[in-house]
């Protein structure tokens, strides 16, 4: 039996959609991505959804809009030092620091307790990231934000479909990010959507994606297949408002083709996150038998966890290591991946920073000893129970006795 870490449905309704824009020959965002912001606002619960081309490129932007509400070049943004390392590039692309806090090993999130000495005079933000789907302590964060005027923005690339205390990820701070990636539970192949219930928020977030244009109208008429705007000369004669550049800006605009996959994974979604939460409950059920020498992130009573992948941890006390098992799951078909590393000290792009190996234990302890694997709609039970049956195998092999 194989374990593929990801996979992706291409609908009917999909297909008929991107057959359609081939036809008409209108593939640059138009009226299908504005299909998919209004469905993935209403599905987020969020007031305002600004699709772009990648999961990085909306923690990028997210962070960028801060320029126009009095952020500056080299200002702070605080966030964990566990996650993908898109989310450490993403601060520095857009323009700010980033200050890096390490996690809790039980929640793979940043630690809300180490969050308040991190911050400075130049800290504008506080990115909190749900890994692997755990929504993050946002009632902390949050009270740590206000008390020191702080934008909360969720890296929510993993988190389709997290609730935290009856409220969906992504409406928990001023922003949200998401990526839409082929292994994400709804994915426009490669793209990224942004959702606030800040409509000026979103007017810059439009403007940003697009060079930093002025023409940043919620429906482009002209992108809609009207031949006539009424604002695009508005700056006089002779001046058309899409080549008035208010802000420095980006090229991240999502296509219509993308779109219309995206359309089709949200039509699916409920059949998908059911389907996957119930292989990753099943996962975590039945992988407390191979505690302490292995553990998992828990789902807790005020929170449902995003089933984005099953999280894999090597415990202080095995005889093993996180290669080992990974290459035991591989050779027996199950696909893995690493849990990340820690961003300032595990990754050689931040070493200019100047981070010292030991300054973050737990997200350093992640790098060398987490795995994750996929738990996506394509598989079931027979697939959880492989799974299971596998590592056992590998805990016999090793003489352990559970």
């Amino acid at each position: 039996m194989r374990i593929p870490f990801g996979t992706i449905t291409v609908t009917k309704e999909s297909r008929a959609l991107i057959n359609e824009a081939l036809d008409t020959c209108k593939l640059s965002s138009g009226k299908l991505v504005k299909s998919f912001e209004a469905k993935f606002a209403h599905l987020v619960g969020a007031k305002e959804a600004v699709a772009l081309s990648t999961g990085t490129d909306a923690d990028i932007l997210a962070l960028a809009v801060l320029h126009d509400f009095g952020a500056k070049r080299n200002d702070e943004v605080i966030i964990p030092a566990l996650s993908f390392v898109a989310t450490g590039n993403a601060v520095l692309h857009a323009g700010f620091k980033p200050v890096f806090v390490d996690i809790e090993r039980h929640t793979l999130n940043i630690d809300p307790k180490k969050i308040e000495r991190a911050i400075t005079p130049r800290t504008r933000a506080i990115m909190p990231v749900h890994l692997m789907g755990k929504p993050a302590d946002m009632d902390a964060i949050n009270r740590i934000a206000r008390r020191h005027k702080l934008y909360v923005i969720e890296d929510a690339a993993e988190a389709h479909g997290a609730v935290y205390k009856g409220k969906n990820v992504g409406t928990l701070g001023d922003m949200a990010a998401y990526s839409l990636y082929i292994a994400h539970i709804i994915t426009t192949i490669e793209g990224g959507i942004v959702t606030t219930d800040r409509a000026d928020f979103a007017e810059v977030l439009r403007s940003l994606r697009s060079h930093g244009r002025a023409c940043k109208c919620k429906v482009c008429v002209l992108n809609m297949g009207n031949t006539y705007c009424g604002k695009r000369f508005k700056y006089g004669e002779g001046s058309d408002i899409r080549f008035v550049f208010e802000r420095i800006g980006y090229s991240c605009k999502m296509n219509e083709l993308e779109a219309a996959v995206g359309i089709g994974s949200m039509t699916n979604y409920k059949r998908i996150i059911a389907k996957r939460r119930k292989n990753l409950l099943s996962m975590i059920e039945k992988f407390r038998k191979f505690e302490p020498w292995l553990f998992t992130i828990k789902e807790e009573k005020h929170e449902k966890i995003g089933p984005h992948a099953f999280a894999i941890i090597v415990g202080e006390k095995a005889s093993f290591t996180r290669n080992e098992l990974g290459m035991y799951l591989e050779k027996n078909g199950i696909e893995t991946r690493h849990l990340f590393s820690s961003m300032p000290t595990q990754c050689p792009g931040f070493a200019y920073l100047g981070h010292k190996l030991g300054a973050f234990p737990n997200a350093e302890y992640m790098g060398n000893n987490g795995l994750h694997i996929g738990v996506h709609q394509e598989l079931g039970p027979a697939h959880v129970n492989y799974f299971i049956r596998t590592v056992e195998k590998f805990f016999k092999e090793k003489g352990i006795k559970i």
